[in-house]
């Protein structure tokens, strides 16, 4: 069984990584990019049968810092 947990800052977080691929992306030619937020995308392969709650609970206790994040789980 696979879970893909996906982590982004939540809104009003600053975000430079975010900041410089939109510069970046300026520099190249590249026009129209307002805005550039920074998230991850980790896979987990799992037992078949784990509980959504559990993966909920390794987002929120390791996946993600949740002071400054927001995390979503997709189970497959």
């Amino acid at each position: 069984m696979k879970a893909r947990v996906t982590v982004k800052l939540k809104p009003g977080v600053l975000d430079p990584q975010g900041r410089a691929i939109r510069q970046a992306l300026e520099t190249l030619g590249f026009t129209g990019v307002e805005d550039v937020r920074v998230g991850k995308v980790i896979e987990l392969e799992l037992a078949e049968g784990t509980p959504r709650a559990t993966v909920e609970d390794m987002a929120r206790r390791l996946l993600a810092n949740t002071v400054i994040e927001t995390f979503e789980v997709e189970l497959a």
